[in-house]
């Protein structure tokens, strides 16, 4: 499996690219020079945040608290240029007990998993491995973190109030309104 570790990260942050309904959605972790970012779906950006915070409440203590990460917050815009490595498929969260640490990461695909581009699989070649991005975070940076992610979700289009989906400029064709627009 390849591997990009940062532990820490100059910089980890989530953000988008693109219009509200059409944005897509990015990990990005900096550490130096070396520069990487993950595409994925806004659900799993939402999920993220609501675990980290979880686990911070849980294990963190003071550490992870808001107060903390209000010395480190991060509102610049994502690094260019904003070229994803891999679309992430899982993503794994933990903590470090001896450290005090969470340590995310990012998996393009089931590491048993076997995909065998065209060409290779023509010329019989081995499997492209699966990739790995693993971010290591203080419990501060992580709270930070976590409220970023909350407030690039909600910058998006506005829910319906009755059935939850988003709300186009125009409206939309509300399910919970048997059909009508609202």
């Amino acid at each position: 499996m390849s591997v990009t570790e940062f532990d820490p990260p100059d910089r980890f942050v989530a953000g988008t690219v693109g219009p509200p309904g059409q944005r897509t959605f990015f990990l990005q972790a900096s550490s130096g020079r070396r520069l990487s970012s993950v595409s994925l779906e806004k659900q799993q950006v939402m999920v993220l945040a609501d675990r980290i915070n979880d686990l911070l409440d849980s294990y963190a203590g003071g550490a992870g608290g808001d107060h903390a990460a209000a010395d480190v917050v991060d509102n610049a815009p994502l690094d260019t240029p904003i070229e994803d490595e891999f679309r992430v498929n899982t993503l794994s969260l933990g903590w470090d007990e001896d450290r005090e640490v969470v340590v995310i990461e990012a998996i393009d695909r089931d590491p048993d998993e076997v995909v065998l581009e065209e060409d290779e699989a023509a010329s019989g070649l081995l499997p492209e491995e699966p990739r790995l991005i693993r971010v290591v975070l203080s419990p501060a940076r992580a709270r930070a973190f976590a409220r970023r992610c909350q407030a690039v979700v909600a910058a998006g289009r506005p829910p319906c109030p009755f059935c939850g989906g988003p709300l186009e400029v125009e409206g939309h064709i509300c399910p919970r309104a048997n059909g009508y627009r609202r």
